[in-house]
């Protein structure tokens, strides 16, 4: 605690009754949780497998953890639960099977299975193709936002107010009772399911609210609705909770976030203690005055004003150019030579901005300037189609019913089975109400497709996997097992068959090796024996966002590249923000919808990334289509404190004076480095 500022002392030793920490950027929020943990067990005496903690990235929760361990005494932190919102919502499945009317080996459909699934359904309606895919991308959205509302499929159908919704909702119908046939379920349901649950069997409320004694909240701004009510059914009336959140930082309402939750919990705990954590440990003053300019153009329930002992720090730069690729090459020319003069390392630097194809005319530049750069928020680790392969085979191993892997993996390699073998095949198991795996092993099915060696290849398939799943569900060191299955597919001769290059074929073997040993490393770091199982290993698999642990791996230097959304959570000495235009940030959507608060939150994030120096950066002609058009700065530069400013281009304002001193300083950063 001796670490702590008084707020964060306070913070982390209040426990009369529920508590929001209003935790600003860069305020040391996760030291407050991990401390207050550590309180709430050595102090409190409350055992940790009483203790509930979440969060909503693997990686927030793994360091949470780690640090809990350093924190704690020798035992004590034992059975400790520290996960996402989504991992907590599967433990609860996995507890309380009978109720939730799925079977134990039941499947998490990732993005692209429920996609395919959807694609199937709509298909039906005929429609054109290019109708199709815009109605499947609202379709998909709108059944997200149902779930996370905990609205049913009749429910949806019967508010319908529109035709497109009608659809949707009678695709949501269709897409439940197949999710049900497969015994599978989507992300979005590992919250819905759970929290249902709780919502309306008495005894299951009362058995977890028993079990979770204290629980803490990270990130609270970005809970959804189905997420807040889970909270809330966890911790009953007694009100044992901590909820640390930022609202200005709240960017995620297109995936159902609700910063509004906060001021739920004024409404549901009348006797809610608010405490603010306002003092910054990262950020120079300068930076912190940009930041809260900006974002006290929103309206605030909870008012706070991030502060800094570090002192005043550069002015904050911004920069007109005339073109987007002038923008792109100004930031590359400008990032070496500050790194030169300042002796600094690449990583030291991020270049941020509001979509990924603003990053296109950067690599090029950095490219030409041989500077290594990595680029953030490309394919993720499991949309890659070796993992995804390697994956379905497991999933169908620990859940034979689950025929969007079998799908998948049933020619994958080629076993000489066509695209009519598989209609016949599915017509065959609807009708017999079986999966396409158990189909395979009917003797009825030789009716349908004839003695040929389609049935044949069938036959031996699901006997082959019926063999190597045994070996691999009874086997107590099972890796080994999943290497040999793909041995016997000479699954790394097809990948050097498919691969486009040599080097290819070796990073996409490189990749199912890293998937391997992750499984491996979770089998030794299991407490319990159910967690060593591989069914369980399996389902949290497709949970695990294996991309954060090969980032945390990579401690190249390498310039950053990402996103506004990809950086929050993160911090970098030097930040350039590029595209300060209207249309793109804010974005024209959030313009067209009124929506340009949450586009304020993501300036603000932007910003309070920065720890010592910041540079906003803009064109006044951007390529579009294949034609220039001319752009309007953003209204977010005007809501900038204007004294604490250095512009360069159309808007500079220094003075010859100025210009000279600029000059002499940069020439005698110069002399210094070359006389050391």
């Amino acid at each position: 605690m001796n670490n702590l500022n008084p707020r964060q002392q306070e913070a982390a030793k209040y426990i009369n009754g529920p508590l929001l920490v209003l935790a600003g950027a860069g305020s040391g929020k996760t030291s407050v949780i991990t401390r207050k943990i550590a309180y709430l067990i050595e102090e409190c005496g409350i055992k940790a497998h009483k203790i509930y903690a979440v969060t909503f990235t693997n990686k927030a929760a793994r360091e949470m953890k780690e640090r809990v361990s350093k924190l704690v005494n020798g035992q004590a932190a034992k059975g400790l639960t520290v996960s996402t919102f989504h991992t907590l919502g599967l433990t609860m499945l996995r507890h309380e099977l009978a109720a939730s009317g799925l079977k134990n080996n039941f499947s998490i459909l990732d993005s692209d299975d429920c996609q395919r699934l959807l694609s199937e359904l709509l298909h039906k309606d005929n429609s054109p193709a290019a109708d199709q895919k815009q109605a499947l991308k609202y379709i998909i959205k709108k059944i997200s936002d149902w779930k996370n509302d905990l609205i049913q499929p009749v429910q949806a159908v019967s508010t319908a107010q529109t035709k497109e919704d009608l659809v949707a909702a009678q695709v949501y119908e269709g897409y439940q009772r197949h999710l049900r046939a497969y015994n599978a379920v989507d992300f979005d349901d590992l919250i819905a399911l759970p929290t249902r649950l709780l919502q309306e069997n008495q005894a299951i409320r009362e058995k977890w609210q028993d079990r979770v004694h204290y629980m803490l909240v990270d990130e609270y701004q970005d809970t959804n609705t189905a997420q807040y009510l889970m909270v809330k059914l966890l911790v009953g009336s007694n009100g044992r909770l901590t909820a640390v959140g930022d609202d200005d930082q709240s960017i995620y309402a297109w995936r159902g976030a609700r910063p509004e939750n906060m001021l739920e919990l004024t409404k549901d705990y009348p006797n809610l203690k608010v405490i603010k954590l306002e003092q910054n440990y990262r950020s120079m003053a300068r930076i912190l005055n940009a930041a809260n300019s900006v974002i006290g153009n929103n309206p605030h329930v909870f008012e706070k004003k991030l502060w800094s002992q570090h002192g005043l720090g550069e002015m904050i730069r911004i920069v007109t150019c005339p073109t987007d690729r002038d923008e792109a090459e100004y930031v590359a020319n400008d990032l070496v030579t500050h790194k030169i003069m300042n002796r600094r390392t690449y990583k030291d630097y991020a270049i941020l901005y509001r979509g990924n194809f603003q990053a296109k005319a950067l690599e090029t530049q950095l490219r030409e300037l041989q500077v290594p750069y990595k680029l953030s928020g490309g394919t993720s680790f499991y949309a890659r189609a070796e993992i995804k392969d390697v994956m379905c085979y497991l999933r169908l191993i620990i859940n034979p019913t689950d025929d969007s892997a079998f799908l998948r993996i049933i020619n994958t390699p080629k076993r000489s089975i066509g695209a009519v073998t598989l209609e016949k095949l599915g017509t065959y198991a609807q009708q017999r109400g079986v999966s396409l795996l158990t189909a395979c092993t009917e003797l009825g099915l030789g009716q349908a497709l004839g003695q040929s060696k389609a049935l044949v290849n069938l036959h031996e398939f699901a006997g082959w996997l019926e063999d190597h799943a045994r070996e691999i569900l009874e086997s107590t060191d099972p890796v080994p097992r999943i290497r040999q299955l793909l041995s016997d597919i000479a699954y790394e001769d097809y990948i050097r068959e498919t691969a486009p290059t040599p080097q290819g074929a070796e990073a996409r073997l490189e990749n199912i090796n890293f998937l391997l040993n992750s499984v491996q490393g979770m089998i030794n770091k299991a407490e319990s024996e159910d967690d060593k199982s591989i069914e369980t290993i399996i389902r949290k698999l497709v949970l695990i966002d294996l991309l954060d642990q090969q980032a945390e791996a990579d401690d190249s230097d390498r310039v950053q590249l990402m996103t506004l959304h990809a950086a929050k959570g993160l911090e970098f000495p030097h930040v350039y923000m590029i595209g300060l235009e209207e249309e793109l940030l804010p974005h024209r959507n959030s313009i067209d919808s009124d929506t340009v608060e949450e586009e304020r939150r993501l300036m603000y994030v932007g910003i309070t990334r920065a720890k010592q120096t910041l540079t906003l950066t803009l064109a006044e002609r951007r390529k579009s289509g294949g034609d220039f058009r001319s752009t309007t700065p953003s209204r977010f530069l005007e809501e900038l404190p204007q004294d604490e400013l250095e512009w360069t281009g159309r808007r500079s304002q220094k003075t010859p004076q100025q210009k000279k001193q600029i000059a002499g300083a940069h020439l005698a950063n110069l002399r210094a480095l070359l006389n050391s």
